[in-house]
């Protein structure tokens, strides 16, 4: 409860704000986002927890605090003002402006109308980028396997030079021919994914690789360069992930204050404080096949999100689908734990 505290507090502030500045109603939908951010985000935390295990207790605190701001401001703020702006050639005033009128988000102009039009390419990003992550993870040798044949044919792919971003670039292709209404800007977002998780990816384990050592051999807590490479990769995760809850929060209000509080404020919060508990805990060395079911819920994710630049696909299905993945891990790793 000690981690949870804060989250509390924070919450109970962020609900008592929505019922003065929209009443009962206001109340009731941050409270309803702030729950689908909650249960959408368990394999963000499992994934921020296993990178979070690397960094000193300083940046630990800097990415419960810092960290916060820029996922509640920046991401579900900021981010969806800057796709209008552009969009729509507005400046930021007119932006904000736009945005506090509620227009409806099925009728053209309106703020929430503009930004789900921007969610191909936004998509298109963030699906490659989570693509890659969870490719990347799984093209790695492991001491565990928990899908057994699905994630030794993983690991044998991953011996060929640079399978992740070939792998990656071909589905690419076939999502812009096939999928795509305008091949040419989900390719241009795509390889921008692509390329920011490896350019990220590869800073962080440059930085991290000549980490000092214990004189037992194991490696020290990143600090400096390597910690702030570390800390730059989970904004940019935490960011792949919130793209397409930040745009699916339209389909139940137009309100971006409302959409701020309950994902941003409570929903940021809590999944902050969820990765803490995990690293304090122990949590992901103790249950082995949890990552392993993170990652494979994060690929379902991405391949969902890249189907959704067609086809519409509702939050409630990739929330169940990745939770249901990540319950059988939960399961299978309390029975592993009990015949070892």
């Amino acid at each position: 409860m000690k981690i949870f505290r804060s989250s509390f507090i924070v919450s109970i502030i962020a609900l008592i704000a929505a019922y003065i500045y929209a009443g009962w109603d206001g109340l009731m939908i941050t409270a309803i986002l702030a729950v689908l951010e909650i249960s959408l985000s368990m394999d963000n935390a499992i994934v921020n927890a296993r990178i979070l295990e690397r960094m000193s207790l300083a940046w630990r605190k800097i990415f419960l605090t810092v960290g916060i701001l820029i996922a509640v401001v920046g991401m579900r703020l900021i981010f969806p003002l800057l796709i209008v702006g552009v969009s729509a050639h507005l400046d930021p005033v007119s932006a904000m402006r736009l945005a506090l009128e509620k227009g409806d988000p099925s009728i053209p102009g309106t703020y929430g109308y503009i930004l789900h039009h921007a969610h191909p390419t936004i998509s298109a990003f963030g699906g490659m980028f989570l693509l890659m992550l969870a490719l990347g993870f799984f093209f790695d040798k492991r001491a565990h396997t928990w899908l057994k044949l699905p994630e030794k044919l993983l690991q044998q792919i991953g011996h060929f030079p640079a399978a992740n971003a070939i792998i990656s670039l071909i589905i690419l292709l076939l999502t812009a021919e096939f999928v795509a209404a305008d091949a040419h800007a989900i390719l241009f977002s795509g390889i921008l994914g692509i390329v920011t998780y490896m350019l990220v990816n590869g800073f962080g384990e440059m930085m991290t690789e000549h980490l000092p050592r214990h004189a037992t051999g194991e490696a020290r807590y990143a600090v400096g360069r390597a910690a702030f490479s570390l800390f730059m990769y989970l904004e940019v995760i935490d960011a792949s992930f919130s793209f397409d809850g930040v745009i699916g929060a339209f389909a139940i209000t137009s309100d971006p204050i409302i959409i701020l509080l309950g994902l941003g404020v409570i929903g940021a919060m809590f999944v902050r404080s969820l990765t803490l508990y995990l690293v304090e805990k122990g949590t992901l060395n103790e249950l082995v096949y949890l990552e392993h079911g993170a990652h494979w819920a994060i690929l379902t994710l991405a391949i969902l999100i890249l189907a959704s630049i067609r086809w519409e696909i509702g939050e409630a299905v990739t929330g169940l689908l990745g939770g249901l993945i990540i319950v059988l891990s939960f399961v299978s790793s309390v029975l592993y734990n009990r015949t070892h």
